[in-house]
């Protein structure tokens, strides 16, 4: 039995993925309701993706994560990637890819 269906035994859906079968985070990611909710409903490829994605969102609008105002961005933008609630994700415009000139 291969890792990607752990799951499958605990009748665990995720609910991004809508993936059934897959592995569910172990404990959740913060110390509060939302961490909770986390680990309770989505799989741990989907939060994989998520941790990617916010090192792009972050790289991408130099964001200092010791502001609440950005914290707040990501914590938004997190639950547009995970839970499809509120409003849509931060947009990445790659067309400037490679033609910053420092």
């Amino acid at each position: 039995m291969g890792s990607d269906t752990v799951g499958a035994d605990t009748g665990f859906v995720c609910e991004r993925c809508e993936g059934e079968g897959r592995v569910p985070m172990g404990a959740p990611p913060f110390q509060n309701e939302l961490g909770s909710r986390i680990a309770k409903s989505i799989c741990s490829a989907c939060w994989e993706e998520w941790k990617q994605r916010q090192m792009v969102i972050i790289n991408h609008y130099g964001l200092n994560v010791r502001e609440q105002k950005a914290r707040e961005f990501l914590i938004a933008n997190l639950n547009s990637f995970l839970f499809g609630e509120g409003e849509d994700e931060a947009e990445i415009d790659t067309g400037q890819e490679g033609s910053v000139e420092w």
